[in-house]
């Protein structure tokens, strides 16, 4: 379904959010489900999140036993018959669909996982997760709609030559129910991962890792215990509302912050100026968290954890644009994730200018209402935030986009008194 809004400038959020479970470990948490015998239940969960719709969705496809309970945000899963020759669809705009394969393999001994849809962001390869299931020992078939693998999952070795967050989680899992010892080397151990690393323990598999890029894993060959497990806080959607309030002038409570993977960035704030009162797990911002100078221009570079990822760059050029003074945001990871500022610059007048892996950004511009598409998910978000603030009205195309990422999005602004207006088609 697409999703229009159109929304009347400078309102002011004002009220309380409370930051929903991680949507880069939930989805991934539910993949690792697949891997169990018994039955696992994922609590703190963000059952609203689009992409993880989409995923339960195909899991139901696959013969397992789904049941989401919104009220409660605890989702449960049962796989006792799975059978990818159930599947007939393959079209799944989600970029995890390489997670679905670990828990076809365990029970069925072969996978069909559709090829990876989602964000264009810059190029997503997929080759890294067809090493990832060659070196453990199974054949892989790229096929017209989908990738097919096949075989008995056997512990081995896996050298990334980048560091990659989804090969990371990918090996994880299938190393989880392989036979045999296998070692990760030139992983990338975010928060997220530490996450899903915690949960598949919970559920029997041996996993040790060291420093920030290598993991062994000793397999259990074959399918994995139940677990009661809980999503971690959001780092990206609690960065999300803090700047929000910040830019807006707003006075908001966000709740169930993830301080301890959020140092960097939060650093970066108060360089900035931002003085944010907060005490173990809530952060409240209004007007007298900007000192008397405003927010000052910065220079950031996104990279890898704990600094500031990819994910939150549009958040930090809008702060950008409130700055007083020139603001640049480099990144060299992601080096197009660029196209989001192309769609800024219609609210603040060409303020940012657009290079590949760089954005030099001059502050205090004036915003004005403007009529704009989402290129990607938090892009998407970081258009909805400025047609808030800005003179005038906006229209946002396509921000089912801020929805994949942003579970209760449309309600939880509103419960801020923001008034919008959501076109369907």
């Amino acid at each position: 379904m697409k999703i229009d809004l159109r929304i009347q400038g400078k309102q002011i959020p004002k009220g309380k959010v409370s930051v929903s479970g991680a949507k880069n470990s939930a989805t991934r948490l539910l993949a690792a489900a697949l891997t169990a015998a018994e039955p696992v239940r994922i609590r703190n969960f963000p059952t609203h999140l689009v992409d993880a719709q989409h995923k339960v969705a195909f899991m139901k496809e696959l013969g397992a036993e789904v049941l989401v309970n919104h009220e409660s945000r605890v989702v449960e899963i049962a796989c006792k018959d799975l059978n990818p020759k159930r599947l007939k669809n393959f079209d799944v705009p989600i970029r995890t669909t390489y997670l679905l394969a670990a828990g076809q393999l365990v029970h069925c001994g072969e996978a069909k996982v559709p090829y990876p849809g989602g964000c264009k962001i810059g190029a997503r390869g997929y080759d890294l997760h067809i090493m990832v299931w060659r070196n453990l020992g199974c054949e892989v078939t790229e096929l017209d709609d989908y990738i097919h693998i096949k075989g008995k999952l056997q512990g081995g070795g896996i050298d990334f030559p980048l560091s990659t967050v989804g090969g990371t989680e990918n090996a994880l899992i299938c190393a989880s129910v392989a036979s045999g010892v296998t070692e990760i080397k030139n992983a990338y151990i975010t928060p997220e991962i530490e996450d899903l690393i915690s949960m598949l323990q919970q559920m029997g598999a041996q996993i040790e890792s060291f420093g920030n890029s290598l993991i062994r894993v000793s397999g259990m060959g074959g399918l994995l215990k139940g677990a009661s497990y809980s999503v971690m806080s959001d780092r990206i959607e609690a960065l999300t509302w803090i700047i929000f309030a910040i830019i807006s002038g707003g006075e908001i409570l966000v709740e169930n912050v993830p301080f301890s993977q959020m140092e960097v960035p939060l650093l970066h704030l108060k360089d900035c100026g931002v003085d944010l009162y907060r005490n173990s797990d809530s952060v409240y911002i209004n007007g007298h968290c900007v000192k008397g100078r405003g927010i000052q221009p910065f220079e950031l570079s996104c990279g890898t954890h704990p600094g500031i990822i990819s994910d939150m760059q549009p958040f930090y050029t809008l702060l950008g644009i409130r700055a007083d003074g020139t603001s640049r945001v480099f990144d060299y990871r992601y080096p197009d994730r660029i196209a989001y500022a192309q769609e800024l610059n219609k609210f603040c007048n060409n303020s940012i200018s657009i290079e590949r892996g760089r954005l030099t950004i001059k502050g205090a511009s004036v915003l004005n209402g403007a009529n704009v598409k989402s290129t990607d998910l938090r892009g998407s978000m970081s258009l909805v935030m400025a047609a808030f603030c800005a003179d005038g009205e906006s229209y946002i195309e396509d921000v089912q986009m801020a929805m994949r990422g942003y579970s209760d999005l449309l309600v939880k602004l509103k419960s801020l008194g923001l008034n919008l207006q959501v076109i369907e088609s």
